[in-house]
């Protein structure tokens, strides 16, 4: 069964309330009223906005701390921050200089391989199944009920880190997807483990690649099965072109 999305509703103000499911096209919500249990990494999620822009629009600085009550504004210019104090210029001393030796062919070498391989390592995220099962459903970029694939499996069955990250929402404020991980990966890439069954980590744990992070289940949904997405920069991505 397809997972419904949590989108926004129709309504005649501005706000979007925390059970809002749908936005009609004719409407554009510009606020958002902060609930109980939500963070800024649950809202941009929710509106399928990146953190990061949604923090700068409200001038919220890291670690990104929001408020029940708090009006946020989902879309326009993003506030400055205040500027450091600069220090004053140091006074440069000349010193004589160095000769400089040429690298040789095989250093030059050497140099340009170690270069390439450290900048594959620290731009690439190394990505894991977070459950073994059957795929229920597939990601369609055109459909907001599908932004992510849905894997079958048995109650109680381990899921899985897909990637080392830390965890920056824990709960189940998010209406349709039960009981829910977001974990960070890098400022880039964020994943979704949705319909637990009992989440075993929380919010500010850091994890590990392959490491058991909640029991599937059910929440949200009528069979168990896991819901699992990957977001980049905000926005929904294929996870079956990242996992292996």
């Amino acid at each position: 069964m397809a997972l419904t999305v949590l989108l926004v509703t129709s309504c005649a103000s501005n706000r979007a309330p925390t059970s809002a499911l749908q936005q009609p096209p004719s409407q554009k919500i510009k606020h958002h009223v902060v609930s109980k249990g939500e963070t800024l990494y649950s809202i941009s999620w929710r509106y399928g906005r990146d953190f990061k822009d949604l923090a700068a629009i409200n001038g919220i600085p890291s670690p990104y701390r929001i408020f029940p009550g708090q009006r946020l504004k989902l879309a326009g210019t993003p506030q400055r921050q205040p500027s450091k104090k600069t220090s004053p210029p140091r006074k440069i001393i000349k010193r004589k200089p160095v000769p400089v030796r040429k690298p040789t062919p095989a250093s030059r070498k050497a140099v340009v391989k170690k270069s390439s391989i450290s900048d594959k390592r620290n731009s690439a995220i190394d990505w894991h199944w977070p459950v073994r099962g059957r795929i229920l459903s597939r990601f369609q970029a055109n459909s907001p009920l599908r932004k992510g694939v849905d894997i079958g499996g048995k109650k109680g069955e381990s899921v899985q880190a897909a990637a080392d990250g830390t965890v920056i929402y824990a709960g189940s404020a998010l209406r349709g997807y039960g009981k829910l991980l977001i974990i960070k990966h890098s400022e880039e890439f964020l994943s979704a483990y949705a319909h637990n069954h009992r989440l075993l980590v929380g919010e500010g744990t850091k994890v590990k690649a392959g490491q058991r992070i909640a029991e599937l289940g059910s929440s949200g949904t009528d069979r168990d099965m896991l819901h699992f997405e990957i977001r980049k920069n905000g926005q929904p991505v294929d996870p079956l072109t990242y996992l292996p």
